[in-house]
């Protein structure tokens, strides 16, 4: 499958997220604190190069692929790469510096669901949603065990995995994952043309 192709599916799966989690949102008024970067700013991150190939494909058609490559390379934190504090005593707070490319992982915790030893949804959030947000977060729990949907963490990893299985099952921390997705475009597009429709910087 072309890589472009990969993209698209990638990007459709994560529309089709946004929309359930816009949806949840509105029925269970639970949201991120505005400037909040706390998750974000974890070391130990996993995540898998699939889930950043939009990234990177967009990287490579604005001719910064390599120059981000490069960074990473050098780079000596743990911290995800795309993620900028506000400063260096605030890395809690801070915002994501590619949103609208973040990974998997990223659109899904917070918002979304996994099953414990049995079998019920647990929904996968922040010390800080839970506890700031403790009324909404109890009855978002009560409306989740009563059927009200919620995206599931195992769910979208297994759609993910239909695209590529070997992209999406490699779990790696975040900057090595982000590496290998910006490898795998430069790889591809080596001894390829982009494609016509597509050699004008997004």
């Amino acid at each position: 499958m072309a890589i472009e192709q990969k993209v698209r599916l990638v990007e459709e799966l994560f529309d089709r997220l946004e929309r359930e989690i816009t949806t949840f949102k509105s029925e269970t008024s639970l949201h991120c604190l505005t400037g909040c970067g706390k998750c974000c700013s974890k070391p130990d991150i996993d995540a898998s190069p699939l889930e950043f190939l939009p990234w990177a494909f967009h990287l490579c058609l604005n001719g910064k692929a390599e120059e981000v490559l490069v960074a990473l390379d050098h780079s000596s934190t743990s911290t995800c790469h795309i993620y900028r504090p506000l400063s260096l005593l605030e890395q809690h707070n801070g915002k994501c510096s590619d949103y609208r490319y973040r990974g998997l992982i990223c659109r899904l915790f917070g918002y979304a669901a996994s099953r414990d030893k049995y079998g019920e949804l647990r929904l996968a959030t922040c010390k800080i949603i839970k506890e700031d947000q403790l009324e909404n977060y109890n009855n978002a729990e009560e409306a989740i065990s009563k059927g009200l949907y919620i995206p599931i963490f195992t769910d979208y990893y297994m759609q993910l995995s239909q695209i590529d299985y070997r992209l999406a099952t490699t779990m790696l921390p975040i900057n090595e994952a982000l590496k290998i997705a910006i490898e795998e475009v430069l790889h591809y597009y080596a001894y390829r043309p982009f494609p016509g429709d597509l050699k004008t910087p997004a």
